[in-house]
Formats: structure tokens, sequence, C-alpha cells
């Protein structure tokens, strides 16, 4: 066996197909996000996204994050800070979803965002908000105050 070899990295990213969209509100951005939550399942199982901007609010892309239970996701922060620079991000959104209809940001839901925020500001990317949704209403972080 040759030990001598490294694995190659390869990490690819197009702007093939995306809209052009720019994002100055948390309406917005929520509009992107619902196009992408599976409405079947939003009161069902519990999804996280993030959504990738450049300068301009432009949307670069959206990633599914993680998709887990009913009560809780994991979110690895080193997956949203990875395609975030992946693509040359320089704003980020963040949303998941409340399956139990409660908009109320939980104690986690807090310290994942303080944590992304913390990494997000480290690259100097902008957290720009976190959206909790339901099947019909949201809640923005940045629209509260909590950002």
């Amino acid at each position: 066996m040759n030990y001598n070899i490294v694995n190659e990295i390869k990490l690819t990213y197009t702007r093939k197909g995306n809209s052009e969209k720019i994002i100055t509100t948390s309406r917005d951005a929520v509009k992107v996000f619902r196009q992408h939550f599976d409405t079947e399942e939003v009161d069902y199982r519990e999804s996280f996204y993030a959504l990738y901007l450049n300068q301009a609010n432009k949307v670069l892309g959206i990633k599914k994050i993680s998709e887990c239970g009913i009560a809780s996701t994991v979110v690895d922060v080193r997956i949203i800070m990875q395609a975030a620079l992946l693509c040359n991000a320089t704003g980020l959104i963040l949303a998941h979803n409340h399956p139990s209809g409660n908009l109320k940001p939980s104690a986690e839901d807090i310290k994942v965002t303080e944590n992304i925020k913390r990494a997000s500001e480290f690259l100097n990317i902008k957290l720009l908000d976190h959206c909790i949704l339901t099947s019909t209403q949201y809640i923005s972080f940045a629209d509260n105050g909590h950002l």
C-alpha cells in the first residue's frame, strides 16, 4: 500500500439556475424558504435551512442543513459555514419550522442562533435573520430585535 497519497478534496458550486432574487425583508426570505420546505411535513417534522446572499442581498443559493424529529433537529454550524464559504456569501439567513405551531423561540433556538452568529462574524459573513415558520405564520429574530 502506498501511504504517501493524500486524497484530493473537491467542492463545487454553480450559480446556474439562480433567480437573481433580492431579499430586502423577512417576508422576502420567508417566501423563498416556503418554496423549499415540504408543505406536507411542515406541521409534522422539523427542518432547518440556510439562505446565502451576496453583497447586494441577491440569493446565491439555499441549503437544507438538517431534517429530523418532531421537536428538534441537529444543526452543525460547520456545515452552514462551509456552504457560505463555498458560494462566497456575505450574508446569511436561517429558517426552521416548529411543527407544534408555537412561534416562540426555544432556549435551544436562541443558543444555536448565537453560535452561528459568532461563527459568521469570525468569517466576516453577516447573519441577517433567523425565521421560525409554521404552516401559516412566521417570526423573524431580526424584526423582533433578537439579533
